[in-house]
Parts: structure tokens; C-alpha cells; sequence
């Protein structure tokens, strides 16, 4: 029905689709926005997912004002042609995977940071900003962008407000969606919208700005984010505990959240995970151990809070607690977790990250369940986790030239998802729907919630053009 509704007309004279669409596009956007040659085009194509598919765009668009996307938008609509939003396409469901015939639309030249203001803790960016980026700049103001995604060298503001990214602090801080204010939105007809609002509070209205946090381009192309920013914390120190399971672990992560402590990180690697980071990086990470527990706290004596914390995971059965010195050690430990997915792909050559979010309190049962689903499809699956808010990310490594192993990794991941609905949470935590989830959104919205996702999808993109395919 979408396909349907978006199928481009033919040029009466030509007979021409494509070229009547890159003659419309080059009228109104200099010669350099818009790229043709299919090698190019082609490494457009897909985000970091597998298993989800491609197809071959007709032309990608980069444009670098506002004016220029409203004119994308403008020439889509009239000729009904899909539009795929793109950032850094560091994603991991296929939510920036082009559709066949379409534009895809990548912001990344469009990464100006317009604005820092101290007195109101906001910064207002364009889409293309690199998170880190913004993170450096707000510093130099004794300011502080919290969402720190694992690829924050990389991705953009604009990805990680598709997607609702999270990162490593939002034990803490929470997710990207808690520092949106408001946007501005290119519609898919061209017309430019602004939500939300630049004071520290307002509740005028419906909250559209929350709408287009996670929406993955499927309501509108957002072109501005004015962002809530907090003053800078001290400087964290990181605790590693060692443990002889994964069930002690997940207690000692219990004890943690239940005694009222606030840790600006909490993460947790299995020992297929440390193995695999051993192995890439030689980082000298206790592989005896089954479950490895980060612990950060950026008080202004965290000394006192990882001794409270230390405390309690030696009480869950932790076998070795050791705090870091100073905040090299820190900053360390803390490179070994962010590696964690890039070593973990290492091992044969291919992974599909899961993103499973589950009540902290049945954070033991999760990885459980994921230790015996690896053993039924005989597959190395490493659970890393943003354990202080229940967010699993296990990963299954495949190699993806063996058929067989390929389709094991496949069904180990659907009962992943399974599992993570039957403990009560969600299929995904960060990452998005996109391609790879969009099944399992149904089941976990209904049917009735799955209907009025729809007609909201419907009210702003009648004619199905934004990011076809993706979300349901």
C-alpha cells in the first residue's frame, strides 16, 4: 500500500523518471548536493545492521540549508518519490537503508553548532553535528551534553534524535529524547515546522517535539535541535568488579539501585565479551572471570561512593573489586566497554546486536535466558549491558558466508526478542525498529497501538514517502 501510494510518475516526454527527478532536484540545489555515480551512490546504501535490505537509490542529496531540504521535500511530494533521512548511518537496525528509486537524503553537510548559551544551558545545533563534537564544544563552557552513544565519535545529533539514542551514562542522565526542548522539521510536503521551545519549561500544547525523538525520519526531516545541556560534572572515577556468575553480577547491580546510589555509569561484559576484547586490544582484562561490573560515580567524592558501592558487590559474591587510582585508569576501563561491539564483531566477522531492555529486576533472568539460547543454536553470543537501567545488548557472531550459521544467528536473535517481551521489557532500548525490528514492534504494541501509530504516521507523511518500510 505505501509503494503504492509513492510510485513516481513517468516524464510524459522522456518516459524518464529518474532523470525528470535529478533535473527537478538540480534546479533548486548547487552541483555538489547531488551525487549520481552508482559506486558512490551505493556506499549510501546501508547502516551498520545486517539482515536488513537495500535498495539502489536513485540519487543521494546532501544539502547544507534548510531551504535546500524543504526543496528536496517539495520535489518528492510532487513526484511522489520516497525519501530515506541520513546521518552518520552508524544505526543498527537498517532505519537509514535506502528503498529502491529513492533519495536519499544525508544531512551530514549540514553541521554548523549554532549557538551555546551558558545562561540558559541550551545549545541549538544542526543535524549533522557529530555527538562528540558538540560534547568538546559545550565543555569549553563548563557546560555538559549528557547521551554519549558508543559511536559519539562518529554519529550525529540528528541520528541519535531519529533513534532516541542512549550511551553509557544514562544510569544517570537518561537518553537522548530528555534533551530535546525543540525542533525545527522539514514536512514532507516542504513545509518547515518548529516544536517545543528554548526555556527551561513550557507545556503548550501536545508534546510533538517527544514525537519526532525515535520517529527514525518517518514524520519529518529535522533541521535544528535546540538542546538542554547541564552544568559540568566532576571528573568520574570507574570501579571494575569481578565475578564468578553473571547471576552475582546482575545482585550486586540490584543491591546497587535498591541502596539509593546514583552511579553516573553501571555497565556490565560477560566473559565472551572480555575474551573478545582481550584478543582485539590486548587490554589485559581478567578473562577468568564470568561477569566483569563497571561502576562510575562523577560526585564530588566519588572515593566514598565506590568504597559504598565496592561494598556491595563483594557482599553479591564479587571474587575481586578493584577501584581505579585517577581518571587515566578510569578512562581506561572505559575504553575497553565502548570496544566492546567492534570486538565482539572480531571474533567472526559479522554480528547482530540485540538491544533488549528488561526491568533491572530480572536483569539475572535476561542473561540467563541468553547463555542457554547460545547453547541451543551453538553460537557465541556476548552480552554486553548498560546494566544500571537494564539495557542488554547481546550479540550473536556468526560467519555470514555459512548458510546454515547465518540462519541460526537469525533465529537466536528473534528468540532473544522473545525473551526480553516475556521478562516484561522491550525490544529495544536505543537502537530503533528500523528494518530489523519491525515485526517484533507489532507484537510488542498490539494491535490497537499499532493502529494509532499509524494514523499518526499518516497525518504527517499522507503519501508514505518518508522513510517507506521501516517502523511497520
Amino acid at each position: 500500500m505505501i509503494m503504492s501510494r509513492i510510485e513516481a510518475p513517468r516524464d510524459e516526454a522522456t518516459g524518464n523518471t529518474t532523470g525528470n527527478l535529478l533535473d527537478r532536484l538540480r534546479d533548486g540545489l548547487p552541483a555538489d548536493a547531488v551525487l549520481t555515480d552508482p559506486d558512490v551512490t551505493a556506499s549510501y546504501a546501508n547502516d551498520m545492521a545486517s539482515f536488513c535490505p537495500a535498495g539502489v537509490p536513485a540519487a543521494v542529496v546532501l544539502p547544507r540549508t534548510v531551504e535546500q531540504v524543504q526543496h528536496v521535500m517539495r520535489v518528492a511530494t510532487e513526484l511522489r518519490v520516497p525519501v530515506v533521512p541520513q546521518g552518520a548511518r552508524t544505526g543498527l537496525s537498517g532505519g537509514a537503508n535506502t528503498s529502491e528509486g529513492c533519495i536519499a537524503l544525508s544531512l551530514t553537510r549540514m553541521d554548523r553548532i549554532l549557538e551555546i548559551s551558558p545562561v540558559d544551558r541550551i545549545a541549538v545545533v544542526e543535524p549533522g553535528v557529530v555527538n562528540a563534537v558538540l560534547s568538546r564544544a559545550v565543555d569549553e563552557h563548563g557546560l555538559y551534553y549528557p547521551p554519549d552513544p558508543s559511536s559519539w565519535e562518529t554519529c550525529t545529533i540528528g541520528g541519535n534524535i531519529g533513534t532516541a539514542s542512549g550511551g553509557l551514562c544514562c544510569v544517570k542522565y537518561g537518553v537522548t529524547a530528555e534533551y530535546v526542548l525543540g525542533l525545527d522539521v522539514v514536512l514532507a510536503d516542504g513545509r518547515l515546522m518548529s516544536t517545543g521551545r528554548r526555556t527551561a519549561k513550557g507545556v503548550a500544547g501536545y508534546d510533538l517535539t517527544r514525537l519526532f525523538v525515535g520517529s527514525e525520519g518517518s514524520l519529518g526531516i529535522v533541521v535544528r535541535a535546540v538542546l538542554a545541556l547541564r552544568p559540568k560534572p566532576p571528573q568520574q572515577l570507574v570501579l571494575a568488579a569481578e565475578f564468578a556468575s553473571a547471576a552475582a553480577a546482575c545482585d550486586a547491580v540490584c543491591e546497587i539501585m535498591a541502596g539509593g546510589h546514583v552511579p553516573s555509569l553501571l555497565e556490565l561484559m560477560d566473559r565472551t565479551t572480555v575474551k573478545a576484547v582481550n584478543d582485539l586490544a590486548r587490554m589485559g582484562l581478567p578473562e577468568t572471570t564470568e561477569a566483569l561490573l563497571l561502576a562510575a560515580f562523577d560526585t564530588p567524592d566519588p572515593a566514598a561512593d565506590l568504597a559504598a558501592v565496592a561494598a556491595l558487590c563483594e557482599a553479591a559474591g564479587a571474587t575481586q573489586v578493584v577501584p581505579a587510582d585517577d581518571a587515566a585508569e578510569s578512562e581506561l576501563l572505559l575504553q575497553a566497554r565502548r570496544m566492546s561491539l567492534v570486538a565482539l564483531e572480531a571474533v567472526k566477522g559479522t554480528t547482530m546486536i540485540d538491544d533488549v531492555c528488561v526491568p533491572r529486576s530480572r536483569l539475572g533472568e535476561m542473561l540467563e535466558g541468553v547463555e542457554r539460547i547460545a547453547e541451543k543454536y551453538r553460537l557465541t553470543i556476548g552480552v554486553c549491558a548498560h546494566a544500571g537501567d537494564g539495557n542488554t545488548h547481546p550479540t550473536v557472531c556468526f560467519d555470514a558466508l555459512d548458510p546454515d550459521e547465518s540462519a541460526r544467528a537469525r533465529e537466536s536473535f528473534d528468540e532473544i526478542m522473545a525473551l526480553g517481551l516475556e521478562l516484561g521489557g522491550t525490544i529495544t532500548g536505543e537502537h530503533g525498529v528500523g528494518v530489523l525490528k519491525k515485526e517484533w514492534l507489532a507484537r510488542e504494541l498490539g494491535p490497537v497501538g499499532l493502529e494509532m501509530q499509524r494514523a499518526v504516521k499518516q497525518v504527517f507523511d499522507p503519501l508514505g514517502i518518508l522513510n517507506p518500510g521501516k517502523l511497520f
